[in-house]
């Protein structure tokens, strides 16, 4: 886990609030990266401490376990599972839109269609949406998550490693890993978008008692994004240059992979509906003891958003 610190500021009469950010190294935290860079942070009287994570559902984690007060770009299936076991914690505003998870199979180990997945051994991060999206690929062709055999990998490392070495005959993951796992397996490759056409959510949460006690820190960080949005809007190809630096992407890959995403902040009816997908489908597949879908609307804080950007509010009854 990786320290670093941020402490830009420019005139401001009061000292800078400290904030604690979680976060893990994918294109769905372009905005927030956009705002680092272009000091909004320090601007909107904030210094920002960065927490790194391999995944989002380990920043999430970190904001669960104190050792960060917001986190970003994790995506909504390990909220889902932490409402699950009613954690106290609110999304406090979505920051993206993405499709960018795919399959990646070894086609010497006979998988040239869909349905040969069936009985291999297939690698995922569980508890991270990508598990969410192996489990719908494998429903729309036909079978069913018993019909595999999962291989729990944890690390970036893991998820280009394992499929390359064949210690797994497929893997689903994000980019970049996918890429890069596509190129080192060469013309032995499959690859397939895991998705199916509905999209992820790049969020930022909070504990709910933390946002409850500083709802003005709500207030300056997510004006601070609204901020780097404008900015990537005005200016598309500085904007994609910041990101590529923050996360030491190849300028190739990055024309590609920014046209995969929608970063816009808000909080829509949309984000609901997903997550409730996502519970039916864990129950269904055992994920949780619970048998009835969550409320989704306790864990939406929308006071921040509101104040900042209110036409981007669009979930009834908030």
């Amino acid at each position: 886990m990786l320290l670093s610190s941020c402490s830009c500021r420019e005139d401001i009469s009061s000292p800078p609030e400290s904030i604690v950010v979680a976060y893990s190294p994918f294109e769905s935290t372009a905005l927030f990266w956009i705002a680092r860079d272009q000091q909004f942070f320090g601007n909107n009287g904030l210094e920002i401490t960065l927490r790194k994570y391999d995944t989002g559902a380990a920043s999430l984690s970190g904001v669960l376990g104190g050792e960060a007060d917001i986190a970003v770009g994790m995506t909504e299936f390990p909220v889902v599972r932490m409402a699950f076991q009613q954690e106290a914690m609110v999304i406090l505003g979505n920051a993206n839109k993405g499709e960018f998870i795919y399959l990646i199979g070894r086609q010497d180990r006979d998988i040239n269609q869909p349905a040969d997945l069936k009985g291999k051994k297939i690698g995922v991060a569980r508890g991270t949406i990508a598990e969410f999206y192996l489990g719908r690929f494998l429903e729309l062709n036909g079978m069913k998550m018993q019909d595999v055999n999962i291989v729990d990998l944890k690390t970036p490392s893991e998820w280009v490693n394992a499929v390359v070495a064949g210690d797994v005959d497929a893997v689903v993951t994000a980019q970049p890993e996918a890429n890069t796992a596509k190129e080192r397996l060469g013309v032995n490759a499959i690859f397939w978008p895991a998705q199916s056409g509905q999209f992820l959510h790049g969020l930022m949460l909070s504990m709910s008692e933390w946002a409850t006690d500083h709802p003005e820190l709500v207030v300056r960080f997510l004006k601070s994004i609204a901020q780097a949005e404008d900015y990537a809007l005005l200016n598309p190809g500085e904007a994609m240059a910041i990101v590529q630096e923050e996360l030491g992407l190849d300028p190739e890959y990055m024309e590609t992979v920014w046209l995969q995403n929608q970063f816009s902040l808000s909080l829509e009816q949309t984000l609901i509906l997903a997550m409730e997908d996502e519970a039916r489908w864990m129950i269904a597949n055992n994920l949780t003891t619970e048998k009835a879908v969550p409320n989704f609307l306790d864990y939406i804080y929308t006071d921040g958003l509101k104040s900042v950007k209110p036409g981007s509010v669009k979930i009834p009854g908030k």
